[in-house]
């Protein structure tokens, strides 16, 4: 997969496809899924794509930090105070859809282990 494939994610970044985005700065976007497996389901994906973590360098230690405290962030914004679980689900075996890295905050309900 090369870097210049347009995602879905590509799509909502440059605004051609239409989400509900909770949070944005320069290196992120935070955004709710459209098929949420909690009450609180946000995917924070880099605006420079990655297409897994497995395909990440030492030199995105940048940016992977960045979507974590942006994770932290969301999550104090939307109030999960009690809790949440961050997902990142890396090729094929682990449930990786599009190939765009992204986060998965779920949130706003307890959350069973293992997840499946």
């Amino acid at each position: 997969m090369s870097d210049s494939q347009d995602t879905l994610f590509s799509k909502i970044i440059r605004r051609e496809i239409p989400a509900d985005i909770v949070y944005e700065d320069e290196l992120a976007l935070a955004f709710r899924d459209i098929n949420p497996q909690a009450p609180v389901h946000i995917l924070v994906i880099p605006k420079q794509p990655i297409p897994k973590l497995a395909d990440a360098v030492p030199d995105d230690h940048r940016i992977l930090g960045h979507l974590l405290m942006t994770v932290k962030r969301v999550a104090d914004q939307e109030g999960l105070a009690n809790g949440y679980r961050v997902v990142i689900n890396t090729g094929e075996d682990g449930g990786q859809t599009v190939y765009h890295l992204h986060l998965h905050l779920l949130g706003g309900r307890p959350l069973a282990w293992p997840p499946g």
